[in-house]
């Protein structure tokens, strides 16, 4: 059951919706089923004789004394929430929700159970799953009823009555979700062929631009490239920009970063996107797999920090993990991309809670994100150990926040776990399976089991048994080659990552391995390095950072 409450200052527009045949013939049978008092509330679905302005006059009766007493109207005094079953829900009676909306306005202050000076209010039906609560935010006795929080009461309420209603049970907030599209946005997006609001659209394109740029200016012009349009708010007491909206491409509804989401706020980005000069960018390598392996060892070091972090310290890593996840999406073209960019939307829901962000703790797995938007693309092994190391981040998180009972980011998190493993089987199978086919002959098979005997006694027979050893033998002999005794390498990679609760532990084995660097390439290209010159700066980002151009914006699908 959704609640989703919002203000207003027209009685009189919103009773003309509720009891009007909608903005596509949608609403059946508009009619009331609860109000202040049914005696006193003129139902214009029901009685021939009653009309809106009549409601509307009722409803506004004690707006208008106090609009007389003090010589203006009070502001934003149209409480509005609609009450939505979930799909698949069985069908609600009339005096059921009636129930509903009582319950409702006493849990968010509008009309407590009891009071007979409360604010003044109905409840229209004109579809089976929903209703409609509108309310006059002035009292009886003059004053602005304590609505404070009104939209986290009436979902805490809602809990309850599903549970007591036996209907389906969604997932408490916290008040850190974003908004939801309107109706009225729906039925834009749906005139215009779209599958996705414009709301929605913005705050995708957002999130995967933050992930990628070291600024804020940066961010604002990489946007700007793409043709949405931005609209930096200018401080009157300063002169300096502190906030800022966004229209896209072509339309003339412009949205608050906060009104996209809580952490697109101007000030929540500042906090890790702090201004930086074109030289802070990070420098090209020699290497360009270092980049992967650095951020393959910054997400491994994020799962410990989720398994036995501070609350603040793990925050941190759950938001900076985001960006990892829109980067990592970027940065690896292939038939499991599609799944990746679907885990990184997942989890722009289970980055956000309540607990506050240590931005700072996360510097190192931050750092490693940006990279990999000014990394080239990398496919192959030591990408999918970047996407097998991210699987398991996931995971933690999903323990993270069910422990902490933030259910919506837990739910986010399982939705972004089930993507990576999608993403994980795609691109990993058929690199295994050519892993297996280029497996060493027997006798050099054998020496690897002995090592991985005398290295991980407790996990052999496991390490042995799993379908990937083969491919992990294949691993450990290129590991050889590059200049590691296979012995010391299964041990000190072993360590990395507890096996006991790993499912297929030649496989952690063999991603683990995969992401060690060639020992004898370095040694050469130290040496080398003493005679060369410093190496180039990075270029700047480019807008394919982001999944769509702007010009495929109209066909979004």
């Amino acid at each position: 059951m959704v609640p989703d409450v919002s203000t207003g200052s027209d009685t009189r527009g919103l009773i003309n919706y509720l009891f009007g045949k909608g903005r596509r013939d949608e609403h059946t049978d508009p009619h009331i089923v609860a109000a202040w008092d049914m005696a006193g509330a003129p139902d214009p679905g029901r009685d021939p004789e009653a009309t809106y302005t009549q409601l509307a006059k009722r409803l506004d009766h004690h707006v208008d004394l106090r609009t007389r007493e003090l010589g203006k109207k009070p502001p934003q005094h149209v409480w509005h929430c609609p009450v939505r079953t979930a799909p698949g829900d069985r069908y609600l009676t009339d005096a059921e929700w009636a129930d509903v909306a009582r319950r409702v306005v006493a849990a968010t202050g509008i009309a407590p159970e009891g009071d007979e000076k409360a604010c003044r209010w109905i409840a229209v039906r004109h579809a089976a799953d929903h209703i409609h609560i509108l309310a006059t935010t002035v009292r009886a006795d003059g004053r602005r009823p304590r609505t404070n929080r009104d939209g986290w009461r009436a979902q805490k309420e809602c809990r309850k009555i599903e549970a007591e209603f036996g209907l389906r049970r969604l997932k408490s907030g916290d008040l850190t979700a974003p908004r939801t599209p309107t109706g009225a946005e729906r039925a834009k997006a749906e005139r215009q062929g779209q599958d996705v609001t414009a709301r929605e659209w913005l705050r995708e394109q957002a999130y995967a631009v933050a992930a990628s740029v070291r600024s804020i200016d940066e961010y604002f012009t990489v946007l700007g490239s793409l043709g949405i349009q931005v609209k930096p708010r200018i401080s009157a007491k300063t002169g300096e920009v502190d906030g800022y909206s966004l229209a896209a491409p072509g339309d003339t509804i412009w949205y608050g970063g906060s009104k996209l989401a809580p952490d697109l706020s101007y000030n929540r980005l500042t906090e890790r996107l702090p201004t930086q000069e074109v030289a802070d960018r990070p420098q090209q390598v020699a290497d360009p797999a270092d980049s992967w392996r650095r951020t393959e060892s910054a997400v491994r070091t994020a799962r410990t920090v989720l398994d036995a972090g501070d609350d603040a310290v793990a925050q941190g890593h759950l938001e900076a993990f985001g960006d990892t996840l829109h980067n990592l999406a970027r940065a690896t073209p292939g038939p499991h991309q599609e799944q990746l960019q679907a885990a990184a939307q997942a989890f722009n829901r289970a980055r956000r809670s309540a607990i506050w962000a240590d931005h700072q703790a996360a510097t190192e797995l931050r750092r490693a994100a940006k990279e990999l938007a000014y990394a080239p693309n990398l496919p192959g092994g030591l990408a999918i150990a970047v996407v097998f190391a991210a699987l398991h981040v996931a995971r933690a998180a999903a323990k993270w926040h069910e422990q902490r009972g933030h259910e919506q980011q837990a739910a986010a998190a399982e939705q972004a776990v089930r993507h990576l493993q999608d993403s994980y089987r795609q691109a990993a199978e058929p690199v295994l399976a050519d892993l297996s086919r280029r497996a060493p002959r027997p006798a050099t098979a054998r020496r690897f089991e002995a090592d991985v005997r005398a290295a991980v006694p407790d996990h052999a027979d496991r390490v042995l048994a799993d379908p990937a050893w083969p491919a992990l033998t294949t691993t450990l002999a290129r590991a050889e080659t590059a200049g590691y005794g296979p012995r010391h390498l299964l041990a000190e990679v072993a360590a990395h990552r507890e096996l006991d609760t790993a499912e297929r532990p030649a496989e952690v084995l063999n991603w683990r391995i995969t992401a060690q660097p060639n020992r004898r390439a370095q040694a050469a290209r130290a040496q080398s390095s003493r005679s060369t010159a410093p190496i180039a700066q990075a270029q700047h980002p480019t807008p394919a950072a982001v999944s769509e151009r702007p010009s495929e914006r109209g066909r979004r699908r």
